[in-house]
Parts: structure tokens; C-alpha cells; sequence
């Protein structure tokens, strides 16, 4: 081999290389979370669980410029149906997770037909009546998911019939990092193929992207039910790791706080989803335990900083210093 070839070689290889980094930075403040609290992986599993939800907004939101105020809905259904699967069907957590991205994926797709002919305030009103549909439907049908008591008797056997869910939590944790490192993964090539730079186009000017022949209706459709699966996916996490699914999971609230941690870190990039759900769910923690009824103003009072100084969120932190440096040099 030539020293020209070699050299391109190298020259080539080194963005691929570069892009695996922050998969690697992922990895290794996992492992040093696990040693730092290890009292805490309680805690610190609800936000890998958040995680994955906030980075399947991000997707409908960030990269394809779909607003709603529904996206409880996919989580919901997820959980249910790992639940249900749990209780009825089998105790095998992966067969468990894949029912609940089918159902997160399906419920994004049926209600996703309707929702992406909508735009701005009806789209965000169309996507809450959703949820309360469901959410009423699931409090209605007690026989089946438990009513307002909550689905509960939800048993998981061992992962791979071999890590069994201990009482500390430590399966726990790593089986949802896992799920995460494999979706954010997954998704980091899909917004870098032609469909995620076509959703990029979508956000920016939808007619233009019609006018060149894009189907942009079905872009938004398949978008948002690649985001239901993963929603649902969260769902399920949710549901096996906690062994309860109570009516709650479609509140209002819930889609509410997604959409303010993404805010937070940054939509549009799939690591501001990380950031922004580990501070939000940090300060949640720890205003909460300090004042138990007034830990919104700490929220508030975060919000209103990130919105005015760092607009485009906590992920854009790194390059607001290095400007103030070097206007000062």
C-alpha cells in the first residue's frame, strides 16, 4: 500500500473514530456513577430510564420540529403492555421490552396519522386529548390494567436467563444503561443518514422539502413512530425495573417536564437530551429533599436562566466560554 492511500485511510478513519467518543464518555460516567452512588442506583436508573425518553422527544422535536404535549401516550401504552406481557404472557425481560416498543410504535403510528396533518396549537391540543383518551380508557378497563390501583403482580425472570434483578438494584441499572447506549447509538446513525437529514429539512422549511419531492407527511409519520417505539421502550424500562404501572404514567406532567429537559440540554442534539435530563432530575432530587413543597422555583428560576443566557441549552455552554475567551483576547 501506497504512503497517499495510507495517509487517506487515516484522514478518513478519524471522524468515524472521533464520532465513538462521546459513546465512550457515556460509558465511562456510568461506570462512575455505579462507584461513586452506589446507594443510589435507584435514582440514577429513573434518569437512564428518563433518558431514553427525552432522547425519543428529541427526535420528533430536535431533528423533525413535531411539538406536542402527548408523548406520555407511547410511554404509557409501553409500560402496560410490558406489564400485561409480564403478567400473562412471560417474565423474559427483552420479549417484554419489544412489547413495548410494538406498542409504543403502534400507538404513535395510529394516532401519528391523524396528529401530522395538524400543525402548532392544534397538533399540541390533538396530542393531549390523545393521552387523556388512553389515559381514561386505562382507568376505566380495571379488569385489565388495575384501574386507578395500578397494575401490579409484575414478576421479571432474568435477563438472558442469567442476571437475575437483585434487591439493590444493580441488574437494574445496567440493564437500563444498556437499552440506552443501544438506542442512542442506533439513533446517532439514523440522524446522520439521508432520512435524518431530511427530518433536519422538514424543521427548517417543510414546503421546500415538498417542493423537491419529499414526502413530508410520511417522514413525519415514520419519525414519530420510531419515536413511540422508543418511547415505549422507556415505558417498559419503567414498568419491569419498578414491577407497578398506575394510570400516572399518562399524566400531563410527565410530557410537560420531558419537553423542559430537553430545553434545558439542548434539542436538535441527542446529547443535550442526556444533559438536560441529569440536571433537571439532579436539581429535581435535591431542591425536593430540601423543600418538599417549593422545589419548583428552583426549576423555574433554571429555566428562565438557560432560556435567556443559553438559548440553545447546557450543550452549548462549551462554545458560549470559548467565545467569551476569545473576545477577551
Amino acid at each position: 500500500m501506497s504512503r497517499e492511500s495510507t495517509i487517506d485511510n487515516v484522514r478518513t478513519s478519524l471522524p468515524i473514530a472521533k464520532t465513538h467518543w462521546p459513546l465512550v464518555f457515556l460509558t465511562l460516567g456510568a461506570c462512575a456513577a455505579f462507584l461513586l452512588f452506589p446507594y443510589d442506583l435507584g435514582f440514577m436508573t429513573r434518569i437512564l430510564i428518563m433518558m431514553v425518553f427525552v432522547i425519543s422527544f428529541d427526535l420528533i422535536l430536535g431533528y423533525a420540529g413535531i411539538a406536542t404535549l402527548g408523548h406520555a401516550a407511547m410511554y404509557g401504552c409501553g409500560a402496560y403492555a410490558a406489564g400485561l406481557f409480564a403478567v400473562h404472557i412471560s417474565p423474559d425481560p427483552l420479549l417484554g421490552l419489544a412489547s413495548g416498543a410494538a406498542m409504543g410504535a403502534l400507538i404513535a403510528f395510529v394516532s401519528g396519522l391523524l396528529l401530522m396533518r395538524a400543525h402548532g396549537l392544534s397538533l399540541l391540543m390533538l396530542s393531549i386529548a390523545v393521552t387523556m383518551v388512553l389515559q381514561e380508557i386505562a382507568s376505566k378497563a380495571r379488569d385489565v390494567t388495575g384501574g386507578a390501583d395500578g397494575l401490579t403482580g409484575i414478576s421479571m425472570g432474568p435477563i438472558l436467563g442469567v442476571f437475575e434483578f437483585d434487591f439493590i438494584g444493580k441488574t437494574a441499572y445496567w440493564y437500563a444503561f444498556c437499552a440506552l447506549f443501544v438506542i442512542l447509538a442506533l439513533l446517532r446513525i439514523l440522524v446522520a443518514s439521508p432520512f435524518g437529514l431530511a427530518l433536519r429539512g422538514i424543521k427548517d422549511s417543510s414546503s421546500r422539502m415538498r417542493a423537491i419531492g419529499t414526502p413530508v407527511y410520511w417522514r413525519k409519520v415514520t419519525a414519530y413512530v420510531i419515536a413511540g417505539a422508543i418511547a415505549g421502550i422507556a415505558g417498559a424500562l419503567s414498568a419491569q425495573i419498578t414491577s407497578l404501572v398506575s394510570v400516572e404514567v399518562f399524566n400531563f406532567a410527565l410530557s410537560a417536564e420531558v419537553m423542559v429537559m430537553l430545553v434545558l440540554g439542548g434539542s436538535g442534539r441527542l446529547y443535550g437530551a442526556l444533559i438536560g435530563t441529569l440536571v433537571f432530575m439532579t436539581v429535581h432530587h435535591v431542591a425536593a429533599s430540601i423543600d418538599p413543597f417549593n422545589w419548583l422555583f428552583a426549576i423555574g428560576f433554571m429555566v428562565l436562566g438557560i432560556v435567556f443566557f443559553l438559548p440553545d441549552g447546557l450543550i452549548s455552554l462549551p462554545k458560549r466560554i470559548r467565545r467569551m475567551i476569545g473576545a477577551v483576547r
